[in-house]
């Protein structure tokens, strides 16, 4: 996903915002309490090339005398020191062959070896260096991770199968009368070695209607579970558990029940479709794992619906999160 352009924290120094193009960052940093300006910083003047002082002195041949327009004589080499100093260099600048690690002085910001390969990087380079995009920090936290955000959906659906245990088990069990004479004597058949499928047993009349009774109730009780905790803190019980909690991608402030009801429709509302043949359940098998697919907000396809993004808890702060109207709105990519 692309991240619409703006003024954002910079993610190498939280003290500065910088304007995000959508691709990466430009103009210079400013501090992160100033009000950035409407649109991109103007452009910066292109640097002007420096011409390179001339030698204070040369070492040639015995006897030798230059002429107008001649050049060097045999053997000449310039005395050590002699080249660009650092901040010389201008545009196309290349440094004169040197031995393996040798590191070129006044080379202009960004210039790399030639013949270097894809993706390299001097050593000792700061993190945040040009060459690999930093990782996303919305409104200033840290993305969850993959495993705290499993750990917290497997609690979530404990505590969702515990109540469908006591709202559900009565129809669960009058489903279970309505069909086990015929899977009692389907197994029985096969452990026999028979084949045949004449004179089984019919379901009950009312299994089909169970199906759909216990489906729409576990849909209703997920849906009353998750809708409204996240739509006031972004966060289940599990969410809080792992101190991870969901915010929009625009501003640091509580979902809305819109936005939460319309983020569970998509992994909640396939379990109705459980009965044909699985489907729901695939569904929901892909949904969980598109985060792990998904660079850089690592956004799930509900997140993704309706623009959120699963961050780490500060254990210092307060995980409720607050409006501060006085902040502009996105605070980084």
């Amino acid at each position: 996903m692309s991240v619409e352009a703006g003024w954002y924290v910079d993610p190498a120094d939280p003290e500065t915002r910088r304007y995000w193009d959508g691709e990466g960052w430009l103009g210079a940093p400013i501090p992160v309490d100033a009000t950035p300006p409407d649109g991109p910083p103007p452009a910066e003047p292109p640097p002007v090339p420096v011409t390179p002082a001339v030698p204070a002195a040369t070492t040639a041949a015995p006897g030798w005398a230059p002429h107008p327009g001649s050049g060097p004589p045999p053997g000449y080499r310039p005395q050590p020191g002699y080249g660009p100093q650092p901040g010389q260099g201008g545009p196309g600048w290349t440094p004169q062959a040197g031995p393996p690690g040798w590191p070129p002085q006044g080379a202009p910001p960004g210039w790399s070896p030639q013949g270097a390969p894809p993706g390299w990087a001097p050593q000792g380079v700061p993190p945040g260096w040009p060459g690999r995009p930093p990782e996303p920090r919305p409104h200033g936290l840290r993305l969850a991770g993959y495993g705290r955000r499993f750990v917290a959906r497997l609690i979530d659906f404990t505590v969702v199968f515990a109540l469908n245990a006591l709202v559900n088990g009565w129809f669960v069990w009058r489903l279970i009368e309505d069909m086990l004479p015929y899977w009692r004597e389907v197994f029985r058949r096969a452990f026999a070695g028979d084949t045949s499928t004449e004179n089984l047993p019919q379901i009950g009349e009312q299994a089909g209607l169970l199906q759909v009774v216990i489906l729409l109730i576990a849909t209703a009780l997920w849906a009353a579970y998750e809708v409204p905790g996240m739509a006031a803190r972004g966060q289940t019980f599990g969410k809080r558990v792992m101190r991870i909690r969901a915010v929009p991608l625009a501003a640091d402030q509580p979902l809305g029940f819109a936005r939460a009801f319309g983020r569970w429709t998509t992994m909640g509302l396939p379990t109705l479709l459980w009965y044909c043949a699985g489907l729901g359940l695939v569904l929901q098998l892909v949904d969980a794992l598109s985060p792990l697919f998904d660079h850089p907000l690592r956004q799930a396809l509900h997140d993704k619906r309706v623009q959120t993004v699963v961050v780490e808890v500060p254990v210092s702060t307060d995980p409720t999160p607050t409006n501060d109207r006085d902040q502009p709105s996105g605070d980084t990519p």
